[in-house]
Parts: structure tokens; C-alpha cells; sequence
């Protein structure tokens, strides 16, 4: 058996909602729906949202919309890349997903476009 890969799932999250929580919300749970197929192929689902939104939450923030939200949430995605080991890219415009691949790229980090991408 091959060593279980930590993939962060990438998406639309804020791109598109102009800051509506509600939105935002079904943003996120569009990304966690990839997060029991990617479990269920044998890895570990990661999504940047569930470490940065606690660490807003901690640090006093009101939320992604809060002014810290720019200091916290793009750069939680860049260092969760030193960790993970592939990016599943999911559709929708999105400026951080889009950073999250081009960081992937670099690193040579494989990217995945779809779940029958993922080795099981």
C-alpha cells in the first residue's frame, strides 16, 4: 500500500460572494463534499479554510471579512503546502485556489482537476 497523501482542496471559497457569509458557507461545504472521496481513497482531505478560519477566530477577527483576513487566510494555503502532498483543484474562479496551484506547480507538487485523478 502506498503512503496516504494530505490533499488540500482548492476552490472557490470567498471568490464570488461579495463577503456574504451565507455564500461563503456554501462555498465551503461545495469543497467538504470532496473530503469523504478523497478520505475514502485511502488520504487525508485538507481544506485551508479549516485551519484559517479558527486562527481568525482566535486572533479576534469578526470573520473572512474581517481586515486580518488577508494576513491569515492566503498565507494558512501557503503553508499548508509545505505539508501536503497534491492539490485537488476544483472549478469556479478563485484568486487563492489559483495561487494554491501555481505554488503546487512550482514545488512540483502534483494537481488534481477532478477525483478520478486521485490514486487510490
Amino acid at each position: 500500500m502506498t503512503k496516504p497523501l494530505l490533499i488540500l482542496i482548492a476552490g472557490p471559497y470567498a471568490s464570488g460572494t461579495n463577503g456574504d457569509p451565507d455564500l461563503m458557507a456554501r462555498n465551503l461545504k461545495r469543497l467538504e463534499a470532496a473530503a469523504w472521496p478523497i478520505f475514502q481513497a485511502g488520504h487525508v482531505p485538507m481544506i485551508g479554510e479549516w485551519v484559517a478560519l479558527p486562527v481568525l477566530e482566535s486572533a479576534g477577527a469578526s470573520g473572512p471579512n474581517d481586515p486580518l483576513a488577508e494576513h491569515v487566510m492566503y498565507p494558512t494555503a501557503q503553508r499548508l503546502l509545505a505539508h501536503c502532498d497534491a492539490v485537488l483543484r476544483l472549478p469556479g474562479e478563485s484568486r487563492g485556489a489559483d495561487q494554491d496551484v501555481a505554488i503546487a506547480r512550482e514545488r512540483g507538487i502534483p494537481v488534481y482537476t477532478s477525483l478520478e485523478e486521485i490514486p487510490r
